[in-house]
């Protein structure tokens, strides 16, 4: 699953695309004087002059395409007609792929050293854009609407149970659970260091950001639907189509709209910078845990950090050809699926809860932080999570959908070919087991009881030794 993670760099790379263009005089997502164009575009001169008919406008946007999804499919993308017209590469989009690449390498080649560094930067300035960007959209007219629409949604909505799926497959998501990544990065943490606060803060930042953040989308898409003479919910987008064609369509039917378009690119930038790098980092991490001796040599770590983003940069190349949105959604479909994290939610707690011991997890944060959590993250960590995680992965499974783009029904070799991405992740972890079963010596139910045993740091005994005054005199026998 860290492996299809490594795909998400292409969002780097197409805002990096729409950066570049965002400094041109005319925007060229907002009219369709341009040699991509088709007869059916419409531009935004044209559909910022609505009639009060809301039915007429929704039919005659129905009927057209906007010039921002031609730019989008026709001139960043190149769109092929499927996943089997894999097309040649789009350079230009190649070269900002490159770009993010290097970004990434030179912000973790000197490990933490270095991307903690970067995540000063890269973590901190979005909030001033998004701040410059809250002000503005709180002052656009239609804003309110748009926020009513956000605030106020369909409770009718709160009874469909995928409602409560996706919600719960954002939260995996937009933490990072199931992926190790907090697990490596915390690795670098002082023995002492306050674990509890620094979850909640991570919570509440996160959701926060999160909040806040809807407030400076949802304040334009109402703009946007005023200008259009259509209701917010007809403008209103997911996936890649709200970032890439429903905001940069919205900041050019703004005053100064190359300054709007560049804020936001530039903020999109610097949060898949973050978010991609530490991904990387964590995967750098655990395979230099593997092997410390080899790989945690100066020059030895640089050039296998050069290796892994030199070679993946290879391989996504795949992702900037004329077919690959198809390759990109069918990772990320599959890839990264919530089977996956739903699977690896409830291996996570059996191996933690049942297995090494809710109560020693809680001497060992109280160790730790001398702070002992409530009792309700022992209740959460044995049942709740597990069972909620058991839910999801069952109403998945039996609600299950095959990919589609559009109208486009991917065939059925690349259906098996993102059943194999899902297993791969899926099974990794019982095939572990399994392995671990083979190769530990005694019978069944010896090798059972050693592998379900907690191995002791080593470390530990003599940590506390330290923190009690004692000192301990080894000696060896002649």
């Amino acid at each position: 699953m860290k492996f299809y993670d490594f795909s998400y760099i292409l969002i780097e790379a197409w805002a990096l695309f729409y950066l570049v263009f965002s400094f041109k005089s005319q925007l060229p997502w907002a009219t369709c004087n341009n040699t991509w164009n088709t007869d059916k575009c419409i531009g935004l001169q044209i559909v910022e002059s609505p009639s009060t008919n809301l039915t007429a406008n929704h039919t005659m946007l129905k009927n057209t395409t906007s010039a921002a999804v031609e730019f989008w499919e026709r001139r960043m993308l190149g769109m092929s007609g499927g996943i089997e017209e894999l097309g040649s590469v789009r350079w230009e989009l190649a070269l900002c792929l490159l770009v993010a690449w290097i970004f990434c390498y030179f912000s973790i080649w000197k490990g933490v050293r270095s991307s903690g560094k970067v995540a000063y930067f890269t973590a901190t300035f979005p909030y001033v854009i998004i701040l410059i960007l809250l002000i503005r959209g709180l002052t656009l007219p239609g804003a309110w609407d748009g926020i009513y629409y956000y605030l106020y949604p369909d409770l009718n909505r709160l009874a469909d149970l995928q409602v409560w799926i996706e919600a719960g497959s954002q939260i995996f998501f937009s933490y990072s659970l199931t992926a190790g990544t907090l697990i490596v990065l915390s690795s670098y943490n002082n023995y002492n260091n306050n674990c509890v606060k620094d979850c909640f803060f991570l919570c509440l930042l996160n959701s926060g950001t999160s909040f806040v953040a809807g407030f400076v989308v949802f304040s334009v898409l109402g703009f946007m639907a005023q200008k259009q003479g259509v209701t917010v919910d007809t403008v209103v987008q997911s996936g890649p189509g709200l970032a890439f064609i429903a905001y940069p369509q919205a900041t050019a039917l703004m005053p100064l709209p190359q300054f709007w378009s560049v804020c936001f690119f530039l903020m999109l930038v610097l949060l898949t910078i973050d978010s991609h790098f530490v991904v990387v980092e964590g995967f750098v991490t655990a395979v230099s845990d593997l092997f410390p001796k080899w790989l945690r040599a100066p020059v030895n770590h640089e050039i296998f950090v050069l290796v892994v983003c030199g070679s993946s940069f290879l391989i996504h190349l795949l992702l900037v050809t004329e077919g690959g949105i198809y390759f990109f959604q069918l990772s990320d479909f599959y890839g990264s699926t919530r089977v996956c994290q739903n699977f690896i939610a409830i291996c996570e707690c059996a191996a933690v809860a049942w297995v090494f011991g809710a109560d020693r997890v809680l001497n060992i944060i109280v160790d730790m932080t001398g702070q002992r959590p409530a009792i309700f993250f022992k209740v959460c960590w044995k049942y709740i999570i597990p069972l909620l995680s058991l839910i999801s992965f069952i109403l998945y499974l039996v609600d299950y959908k095959r990919l589609t783009i559009n109208d486009y029904i991917y065939p059925d070799w690349a259906f098996a070919v993102g059943c194999t991405m899902t297993l791969s992740s899926v099974l990794m972890v019982p095939l572990w087991a399994v392995g671990l079963m083979c190769l530990t010596p005694g019978t069944f139910r010896q090798r059972l009881c050693v592998l379900c045993r907690p191995a002791e740091d080593p470390a530990w005994p003599r940590r506390r030794t330290r923190e009690d005054g004692q000192t301990v005199e080894l000696t060896s026998l002649n």
